[in-house]
């Protein structure tokens, strides 16, 4: 529920910090101010590129964050919308899968009487993610609402094909996220991977593809790496998230990150993967420790 609130309010508009115990404790109390995080840039493989969903970590302000994670090696956070791309800007990092058009989760392109205004509030985001430097942006599906998969797939593609002369000229990538409708967005019509990628065929171009959430594709369907493996061609981004429960991505969930993201890595992909689960220790420990799991 936390995420869909912040995606509704933002619409339209084994490595521990024992090196930096101060940030990590000030981040604990909002009273106290946050103590500029000073530490040398994390060395990567250079394998993945790291991002970070932001909604996870709500109660760090923005450029605490933003310190933090250009230290730990993360180049990007996710689910930003406009107002917040320059405070990205001032640390050197981007939004790899931003946010700021659309209705939100449950009112999406699955309904036609929703199209012209879904097209005027991307076809107004695609210049000022272009003027920002970012190359995509999120979408969804909606819920089925009584709606067959076959009609909303219909009408998805209709909606979305509109759009792709837009993303085209401005360079942006459209990216609709699958999400599970068994335990966090009951009734979502984009829940499996294989309605997806024949929404990425309909459609018929490469700025359309889908953003592969590791966590609600467990849950869905299980079979992550040959999933990866067979469709990767229209995934354009990656989220994590342990199971059950988006908890930490260690080993007290189902899911072996390590070996995940090295079948992203064999397939040649060149995007970024956001750590997207809910901290329940000190967030940014947590954090950093997923980020070094996942580098592989």
């Amino acid at each position: 529920m936390q995420r869909r609130n912040a995606l509704r309010n933002l619409t339209g508009t084994a490595l521990t910090l024992s090196a930096v115990p101060s940030l990590a404790s000030q981040l604990m109390h909002e009273s106290e101010p946050a103590t500029p995080y000073v530490a040398a840039t994390t060395a990567m493989k250079g394998n993945i590129n790291h991002s970070v969903c932001r909604w996870c970590y709500s109660k760090i302000p923005l450029d605490d964050l933003c310190k933090a994670a250009k230290a730990m090696g993360i180049k990007s956070i996710d689910l930003t919308g406009p107002d917040e791309w320059p405070t990205l800007k001032k640390y050197g990092l981007t939004s790899a899968m931003p946010q700021g058009a659309g209705k939100g989760i449950v009112d999406g392109f699955n309904d036609p009487k929703l199209h012209d205004e879904l097209v005027a509030s991307y076809e107004a985001i695609f210049p000022k993610l272009q003027a920002a430097g970012m190359t995509s942006v999120i979408c969804f599906s909606g819920n089925r609402k009584g709606m067959s998969d076959a009609e909303g797939l219909e009408n998805c593609a209709k909606g979305l094909k509109r759009l792709m002369p837009s993303a085209e000229k401005h360079g942006i990538t459209m990216i609709m996220e699958l999400l599970n409708s068994k335990v966090d967005h009951k009734d979502y019509m984009c829940d499996h991977t294989a309605w997806g990628v024949e929404l990425c065929k309909k459609v018929g171009s490469d700025k359309f593809k889908l953003l592969y959430d590791i966590y609600h594709m467990q849950i869905m369907e299980g079979d992550i790496i040959r999933t990866i493996r067979a469709h990767h061609q229209y995934i354009g981004h990656y989220h994590t998230g342990g199971n059950p429960g988006r908890n930490e991505i260690d080993q007290t969930q189902e899911i072996y990150y390590p070996a995940v993201m090295q079948a992203i890595i064999a397939t040649g992909y060149k995007g970024y993967v956001a750590q997207e689960f809910i901290p329940k220790r000190d967030p940014l420990t947590s954090l950093r420790e997923a980020v070094m799991l996942c580098d592989v």
